[in-house]
């Protein structure tokens, strides 16, 4: 049984008891979320249901295990002949969920 669900302007394909990296969720730590955006189902007998664009009354619950951030991603930018550069860095904020039904 699993499903996908959209978040953070992403989709993931998730299953029970499976962790997922999204973007960053406002909440506490050991909280529970519910993710309404669910795209579609598959059963354990293989019935896959498709939403247009979601799935009427279809629920993925999860639970906050940590929020983190990232790796960091170097922007550099550099125009050739003009000794003009630009160094930057970013680390983006992620969170960890573990799902724990989908219904």
């Amino acid at each position: 049984m699993f499903a996908v669900v959209e978040t953070g302007g992403k989709q993931y394909r998730v299953a029970l008891s499976q962790k997922i990296i999204v973007e960053k969720i406002e909440g506490e730590v050991g909280s529970k979320i519910s993710l309404d955006k669910v795209l579609l189902i598959q059963d354990k007998d293989g019935v896959s249901k498709f939403g247009s664009p979601l799935v009427e009354g279809a629920k993925v619950e999860a639970e906050i295990c940590k929020t983190f951030k990232d790796d960091k991603v170097i922007i550099f930018k550099k125009r050739r002949r003009k000794n003009s550069r630009r160094k930057n860095g970013h680390r983006q904020t992620k969170t960890l969920l573990k799902i724990l039904s989908i219904n």
